[in-house]
């Protein structure tokens, strides 16, 4: 788990990219990735590369929100 802690900025640095391709996509219908990389593996790698970063930050975003983990409850009456 402290792996993926350490990765977390670099996978939120991906996903951010990998937002601003998918924006670039719906305002102008320009892809960036394919315009980079063409239409080959290395684009489908790089939307891999996008997914595992967004599963990745799942626990860090569940965490930030307060869901599925447990919150201390104070002792006493």
């Amino acid at each position: 788990m402290e792996l993926i802690k350490r990765f977390e900025p670099v996978a939120l640095l991906v996903m951010v990219l990998g937002a601003l391709n998918w924006g670039m996509v719906g305002l102008f219908d320009t892809n960036v990735v394919s315009e980079i990389f063409g239409s080959g593996t290395l684009t489908d790698v790089a939307y891999v590369v996008v997914g595992v970063c967004g599963l990745l930050y799942i626990p860090r975003l569940l965490e930030s929100l307060h869901i599925g983990g447990h919150t201390p409850h104070p002792h006493g009456t």
